[in-house]
């Protein structure tokens, strides 16, 4: 149980915790039992930890509700440009602590809890994870949802209420086995419902052209009913809205059949319409042209622009009286930023409002449209890139595919006036891929309708304009922008890595919390005898908790000195957790042949989901499970080498992993990962990076100086002169004895004895189609994995090189990307200054 704060410790403690409010203990205990007393209707002698977790979620709650009020209120009032950012995917993880920490209520809280008898850690540990996201870009939405709020935007996250998020993964005698996410099953403390803003949706139907317009008829309609979410600012009292939309069948829903005895029938068939919101697919960088999956699309996007057009109209709190008609003021008071490809429907969505419902003409509506609407790209993967069948459209959304048809058109005219003659220009841009099957490329959609598009890192936004979207480049060059990704430090340092945050903020105060570049006075102590012991200190005790969390779990002991060597992310071939096992089964080797030498141990920890149809992947976790039997059984090996597949890997598991990592793990083939934001994340906290390369590892390495930084392997240009000459495995295989000994291994059952052809499929793929040239990096990471087992055997000089990582860091805070968002793209301006707000007065409860 944590330790009561004594007096001395409350007055000296920093801040960084949340002190605010401690002589408020007594208040918090009142309004806690309070609210025990309402979560109980049984005896509290039986209540279980969860009724005490929904106490104490509530009554943080109460501190929420008054500010969030406030905020909205400021909102009508002030009437500034509003942001609204689409996403399929918001992977919020838990909300208990990260809200604690954005209103300075932690240490009061946890005082209040140890004078009751209970133990925070084991309340939060309670809370379900928020998994509506598959990886980077859902939680990359999640971040920015904090920055925006703690920058004082006007901003409303828009996605779905998934009834079952991102699948538990279980690893079950080596092998991935999903588990249904039923993470809303004993209710979300977080969450209102607010009915009264249900909106209608509508698909199928058909067409009618009339003189005075066209009219979308004999649809099918679905309701979407909002649930909204607080989302607090650091300590500014602005608290802004996360509004995530469930489908409900309508009353009315196929009940013709009531006079034909289909009563129950018609009833059971409403899971038909509510099925949208059921569950979120588990596709991460990967396209699968699902109908489900396009109404889902189509769903966030029109209740969300029937929210937005309802709330442009309207004018101030509380009054639903329509005043503002003239849509060309539109772009003045709302940006609409689609997160990847997935909501691109917004776009002929809001033209059809425009033309069909506003009456508006063609032209002015297309205006406003371009000026409104900005499109962030997250990858360049083609497998990965949508690209709907023209059929399914013509189906679900008659209208739609007709607006998409005549924005092709115009688009073509265009871009046949600038290039007249070249046909395959027109091709290559149109909106509409023909050959085969016809579909409707939904990134050009984008591009097209939009005033910016941006990639997420420096790499990754020319890889862009030079490649995939080079046409429109030349064609547009001033839309091109780039947005580098950042994490909020508020999950990722002060919530996950206290320890840490208060070392910092002992040397340079804690502004650095707002203001992450402030992380670059630490240069100042890199040679501070003083810092360096703190920090290395700190980085032990997380290891020291990461270990106890490990061997709970996995019950393989943990030797806690050894290197923390960690690759946390999606499992996918483009990620090459096979680099990282051959590198483990190297080592291996290494050590069975000299098992003498000191060699410098480590714990390699890979953990990650694979996508339940990417056979591959399932493969690969399969293989990586089979590696860890095998070495961690060997007694000629003993605590100089363990292997952990991290089983099911989530939001809250890399809180945990991240602070106690001394290798981070970034090693895609160059060109491939568009930003990373996990990268960030260990850097943040203290770790070292392996990485190639790519995406943001490129400006990493420059923030924190190259010599700080392994990077390994072949550059963007060198896979690509590589992709001209072509890449031949076997060349690498038959050169390289270490490599066809690991090889020879996997493929004779070395790992696998009981099925000696098991990993056939892997061994096939990595010698005759492996489009991710493992071989091709292995010498060059193998060498490079020696530098690093040579540095972590001089603590001092790798500990030094641990403070310019972090120093060098602050550039990755999504607080930097959403101000240039704000003010590159979405023309408004951030703001530090906190809104007026009196607890006494203003606080529920």
């Amino acid at each position: 149980m944590s330790k009561p704060l004594s007096d001395h410790d409350r007055k000296k403690q920093i801040s960084v915790k949340g002190l605010a409010g401690v002589e408020n203990v007594a208040d918090l205990k009142k309004n806690y039992n309070r609210h025990l007393h309402f979560t109980l209707v049984k005896d509290r002698n039986v209540s279980t930890k969860r009724d005490y977790y929904f106490a104490l979620a509530h009554t943080v709650r109460d501190h929420l509700v008054g500010r969030w009020i406030r905020t909205q209120q400021s909102y009508y009032e002030k009437d500034p440009k509003r942001v609204y950012y689409l996403s399929l995917e918001f992977y919020m993880g838990r909300t208990l602590q990260n809200t604690m920490v954005n209103l300075a209520l932690e240490n009061a809280c946890d005082e209040a809890m140890y004078q009751l008898g209970l133990d925070m850690e084991e309340l939060q540990e309670m809370e379900e994870d928020a998994g509506l996201g598959n990886g980077g870009l859902g939680r990359l939405a999640a971040c920015f949802l904090d920055s925006m709020a703690s920058l004082g935007l006007a901003a409303y996250g828009y996605g779905i209420r998934y009834e079952f998020g991102i699948f538990n993964q279980k690893i079950s005698s080596g092998w991935q086995v999903e588990e249904a996410d039923d993470w809303l099953r004993y209710g979300n403390p977080w969450e209102k419902a607010r009915p009264e803003y249900m909106r209608p949706v509508h698909f199928y139907g058909r067409t009618e052209h009339h003189p005075d317009g066209v009219k979308w008829v004999d649809t099918q309609v679905v309701l979407a009913l909002p649930y909204d979410t607080p989302v607090p600012g650091y300590r500014n009292n602005i608290v802004n809205t996360m509004r995530l939309w469930s489908a409900k069948a309508p009353c009315e829903f196929n009940l013709k059949d009531f006079n034909v005895g289909g009563y129950i029938q018609a009833v059971l068939d409403r899971n038909l319409a509510e099925n949208i919101s059921r569950v979120l697919y588990p596709n991460d960088n990967f396209f699968e042209g699902k109908e489900l999956r396009l109404k889902q699309e189509y769903f966030v996007v029109a209740a969300t622009l029937q929210d937005i057009i309802r709330r442009f109209k309207a004018s101030k709190f509380g009054s639903r009286d329509i005043v503002r008609t003239d849509f060309s003021t539109l772009p003045d008071k709302v940006a609409i930023q689609l997160n990847d490809t997935h909501p691109a429907l917004a776009i002929p969505e809001l033209m059809r409002v425009l033309i069909d419902e506003e009456k508006l003409p063609w032209d002015k509506a297309w205006d406003i449209c371009i000026k409104t609407c900005a499109y962030t790209n997250h990858t360049v993967l083609p497998e990965a890139l949508e690209r709907w069948p023209i059929d399914l459209f013509q189906t679900l959304l008659p209208r739609h595919l007709e607006i998409i048809y005549e924005i092709n058109r115009r688009h073509l005219e265009r871009v046949s006036s600038r290039y007249p003659g070249d046909m395959d220009r027109l091709c290559r841009m149109s909106l509409i891929e023909e050959g085969g099957q016809k579909r409707v490329n939904m990134a050009h959609l984008c591009i097209v309708g939009s005033h910016a598009v941006n990639g997420v890192a420096r790499i990754h936004s020319d890889i862009l304009k030079a490649t995939v979207f080079k046409d429109f480049y030349e064609m547009d060059p001033h839309k091109f922008q780039n947005k580098t990704n950042g994490i909020t430090p508020r999950r990722w340092l002060v919530m996950c890595n206290p320890g840490l945050a208060e070392v910092i903020a002992e040397r340079i105060g804690e502004d650095f919390i707002r203001d992450l570049d402030q992380l670059k006075k630490l240069c100042d102590f890199v040679n501070d005898e003083a810092f360096i012991r703190d920090i290395a200190k700190v980085k032990q005790e997380n290891k020291m908790k990461f270990a106890v969390h490990l061997e709970e779990h996995y019950k393989v002991k943990i030797n806690p000195n050894s290197m923390f060597d960690i690759q946390v992310k999606r499992i996918h071939e483009y990620k090459r957790q096979l680099l990282n096992c051959l590198h483990i089964i190297t080592f291996y080797n290494r050590i069975k042949k000299e098992p003498n030498k000191q060699w410098t141990p480590r714990t390699i920890m890979i953990g990650g989901k694979a996508a339940p149809g990417y056979h591959t992947a399932k493969m690969i976790i399969r293989l990586i499970t089979a590696i860890g039997e095998v070495v961690n059984n060997d007694p000629v090996v003993g605590d100089r080498l363990k292997v952990i597949f991290l089983e099911n890997y989530r939001v809250t598991l890399a809180e945990k992993a991240i602070p106690a990592a001394d290798l981070s793990e970034q090693i895609s083939t160059a060109g491939t990962e568009a930003s990373g934001t996990g990268n960030m994340k260990f850097m943040l906290n203290g770790a070292l990076t392996i990485g190639t390369m790519d995406g943001a590892n490129v400006e990493m390495a420059e923030e924190a100086g190259e010599d700080n930084f392994f990077i390994f392997g072949m550059r963007v240009e060198d896979v690509d002169a590589m992709d001209a000459k072509g890449y031949n495995a076997s060349e690498y295989y038959n050169h390289m004895p270490e490599l066809k000994q690991a090889i020879d291994q996997i493929a004779g059952g070395f790992f696998s004895p009981k099925q000696p052809d098991l990993f056939k499929d892997i061994v096939n793929m990595l010698m005759h189609h492996d489009r991710f040239k493992v071989f091709a990096d292995y010498q060059d990471y193998i060498k490079c994995q020696e530098k690093v087992s040579a540095l972590y055997k001089k603590p001092k000089e790798w500990t030094k090189k641990v403070i310019l990582n972090i120093a060098g860091s602050g550039k990755f805070s999504s607080d930097r990307t959403i101000s240039q968002y704000a003010r590159e793209i979405w023309g408004v301006e951030p703001t530090l200054e906190k809104l007026p707000y009196s607890a006494k007065t203003d606080d529920a409860g």
